[in-house]
């Protein structure tokens, strides 16, 4: 495995492969299964990264209290095999040199959500800064000079996808050093019109990625500054951050910090979203603007509150869920999947817990491509981390995360998202849920709606229908 890493140059690629092939054919079945996820990188150990830190704390750390540092080590650096390390041969004080390091990806911040101007509002301390939420990738731009890296969410280096954003940041990032957010929106360059985010989905080919940058265009718009210039800026309150990104910032039509408002009205927000709604935006993001409204990497929390809606739905919002089984179609769809079965995360538990059963909305292309799709992901039983009552036909690994709409969440005995939390014995589920059509390739599992997320989309539809 050693000489395979260290392989490079003319004919690299055939002769890894022998060697692999010369390691696979030694092996007995039980090493192979190994050396396979090794080598791909995917252990599949039904563990996840907060476990692994939980356990750390405890083994070297001197116990939980060292928790809280161990995980800003992680959160800050986004490798845990570091962190482990150094705890094992350092110690708290190894873990305390832990810094913000451009080209180290940093674990991104996410929001909660509500359905109303005046919650948010509330919840926000009755002020807020409201930036629009863009349709697009989200990004982290690392600059050191004239080097620039994109990295995604999922915190995977998504430079070769996007050349020209990466011209766009050495051409208007003013800082010499810096690690700044954006949205990746595509756009029409004629129009200046915003984009659907699936046009992005051509990005994605390893080829043509010259004919991709002219047919779908990107502009970027900032939203965040983590670090500039030698200042990490990720303990500082968002107004500050929000300064020191304008500052870093040459504006043009392609590169923009985004849109916003300072507002403690509720007519001027719920305004504002209209006005984000019609210029092609998904919504808001409100953003907590005290003093502790510092960034909260690789955490949700209501710093910062989504305000989205959807108007084709009684639901308020769309949800993003795990693909964590599936029943096998009949009739036309013999052969394919008759339904998956979705899952919301369960950050608490570290579980996923099932929410609804889908099978509405998927074309006649999705419908043939999806068991090629989730083949890697297939396991021969249910996933020690997903909580359910169903019996799939096929259980996957939780990867896959799907944007799905529905008529509305409704108590049940069957499905076990956030099961006991509205009433004894009774879970949460999403009736007539449909796949709008986007994959978000984007996401990982544990990024996907929540199951406390779900209970306050139920508890904001009592609320509606109450007051209607």
């Amino acid at each position: 495995l050693d000489k395979m890493a260290k392989t490079t140059g003319s004919g690299a690629v055939d002769t890894k492969m022998a060697l692999l092939a010369g390691l696979l054919s030694d092996a007995t079945p039980k090493e192979a299964k190994y050396i396979m996820r090794t080598v791909t990188g995917n252990l599949r150990l039904g563990i996840a990264d907060m476990t692994v830190l939980d356990a750390l704390a405890i083994a070297y750390g001197g116990g939980k209290d060292a928790r809280e540092l161990t995980e800003r080590a992680y959160n800050i650096s986004s490798d845990l095999g570091r962190v482990a390390k150094v705890l094992a041969e350092q110690g708290l004080e190894g873990i305390k040199q832990f810094q913000v390091v451009v080209f180290e990806p940093i674990r991104p911040m996410l929001a909660e959500r509500l359905s109303s101007p005046e919650e948010i509002l509330e919840k926000l301390g009755g002020k807020c800064i409201a930036e629009y939420k863009y349709d697009g990738e989200r990004v982290q731009a690392h600059k050191k000079g004239d080097e620039v890296v994109l990295y995604s969410r999922r915190l995977e280096n998504i430079s070769d996808q996007y050349p020209d954003a990466i011209e766009l940041v050495k051409e208007h990032v003013k800082a010499t050093e810096a690690i700044l957010e954006a949205e990746c929106v595509a756009v029409d360059l004629d129009t200046g019109e915003m984009r659907p985010f699936q046009e992005l989905m051509h990005r994605r080919r390893k080829y043509e990625i010259e004919q991709a940058m002219e047919q779908y265009p990107v502009s970027l718009f900032m939203f965040d500054a983590l670090y500039v210039d030698g200042k990490d800026l990720t303990l500082e309150a968002y107004p500050v951050r929000r300064k020191a990104l304008e500052k870093a910032l040459k504006e043009s039509d392609r590169v923009k910090a985004a849109k916003h408002i300072l507002t403690s009205n509720i007519a001027e927000l719920e305004a504002f979203f209209e006005e984000a709604i019609a210029e092609g935006c998904e919504g808001l993001i409100c953003k907590s603007i005290g003093k502790d409204s510092v960034y909260q990497a690789g955490a949700r929390g209501w710093l910062w509150i989504k305000y989205k809606r959807d108007y084709k739905s009684e639901m308020t919002d769309t949800v993003d869920l795990v693909v964590v089984g599936a029943f096998h179609g009949r009739g036309k769809r013999a052969g394919t999947y008759g339904a998956l079965l979705l899952a919301a995360y369960n950050p608490e538990t570290d579980t996923f817990e099932t929410v609804t059963k889908c099978g509405t909305g998927f074309t006649d292309k999705d419908l043939a491509e999806l068991p090629q799709m989730l083949l890697k992901h297939v396991i021969a039983h249910k996933h020690s981390r997903v909580n359910s009552t169903l019996e799939a036909d096929v259980w996957f690994e939780p990867k896959l995360v799907l944007e799905i709409l529905g008529a509305e969440i409704t108590l049940s005995p069957i499905h076990t998202c956030a099961m006991g939390s509205i009433r004894k014995g009774s879970g949460l589920a999403i009736r007539f849920p449909r796949f709008t059509g986007k994959y978000r390739t984007d996401k990982a599992a544990e990024d996907a709606t929540t199951s406390a997320e779900i209970v306050e989309m139920y508890r904001s539809q009592l609320k509606q229908i109450s007051s209607a």
